[in-house]
C-alpha cells in the first residue's frame, strides 16, 4: 500500500473510535431521501439514496453509514468496467452483528445504470452490508438476473457528485479476492495479500 493510502487509513481508524454504537442505529428508519459523502483514497463522492427504490435496504444503508460501519473498509472487489464492491468490516464482530439481522428481499424498482449502488446478495434474504457501484450501465442484466432463487439487485442510491472516482479505484485483483478471509482476518489479510486496494476513509450522512 502506498504511504499516502496508509496514512489516510490510519486517520480513519481514529474516526472509528468515536463512531456511535452500532446497536443504537440498527432499528432506525431512513429519511425519504438522504445524501452521504464517501471519502476514499482516490477522492470523494456523494450518493443520494431514495427510500422508495428499496425501503428496507435504504434503511439498512442509512443505519450502516450512521454507525460508521464503512469507515476503513476496502473496495475489495473491483472489476474494471463492471462493478466496485465494498462493505466488509475489519471487525468481525460488526460483520456478524449486521449479517444476523435478516433483510427481506425486495423487487427491483430502479435500473442498475452507471453510478447506481445496490446491495450484493447470494440467495434469498442475504443482503447484508456489501454494496456495489455499477461502473457502467448494467441494466437490464443486473435488474433481471436470477440467481439462487432471487431476481435482480434492487438499487438503493446513485452517485450525484464525484462520479469519476469509482473508475479510479484499483482493479488489478478483479475477482481474485477471498472474501471469507477478509471476514475472518480483516486488515491482516488485506495488507499482506492485497496491498494495493483502495479504501473508504470515512462515510457520513450529510445535509
Amino acid at each position: 500500500m502506498s504511504s499516502c493510502k496508509f496514512l489516510l487509513l490510519s486517520l480513519s481508524i481514529l474516526f472509528i473510535s468515536c463512531s456511535p454504537k452500532i446497536s443504537n442505529w440498527a432499528s432506525k428508519e431512513s429519511p425519504t431521501s438522504f445524501k452521504a459523502k464517501f471519502e476514499t483514497t482516490q477522492g470523494d463522492f456523494i450518493v443520494e439514496f431514495h427510500r422508495e427504490w428499496s425501503p428496507l435496504a435504504v434503511d439498512r444503508a442509512f443505519q450502516l453509514i450512521q454507525s460508521g460501519f464503512y469507515d476503513s473498509t476496502a473496495f475489495h472487489r473491483v472489476v474494471k468496467d463492471y462493478v466496485a464492491q465494498f462493505g466488509i468490516s475489519n471487525d468481525s464482530t460488526k460483520n456478524h452483528f449486521w449479517t444476523e439481522l435478516e433483510l427481506k428481499d425486495e423487487p427491483v424498482v430502479k435500473e442498475n445504470t452507471e453510478g447506481t449502488l445496490s446491495f450484493a446478495r447470494g440467495g434469498p434474504h442475504t443482503r447484508g452490508t456489501q454494496l456495489f457501484i455499477n461502473l457502467k450501465n448494467n441494466s437490464p442484466r443486473l435488474d433481471t438476473l436470477n440467481y439462487s432463487g432471487v431476481t435482480g439487485f434492487p438499487v438503493v442510491g446513485k452517485i450525484i457528485e464525484g462520479a469519476e472516482v469509482p473508475g479510479l479505484l484499483f482493479s488489478g485483483y478483479g475477482n481474485n479476492v477471498n472474501q471469507e478471509k477478509i471476514q475472518k482476518e480483516g486488515y491482516t489479510y488485506l495488507s499482506s495479500s492485497l496491498p494495493d486496494l483502495d479504501y473508504i476513509i470515512r462515510a457520513r450522512v450529510i445535509k
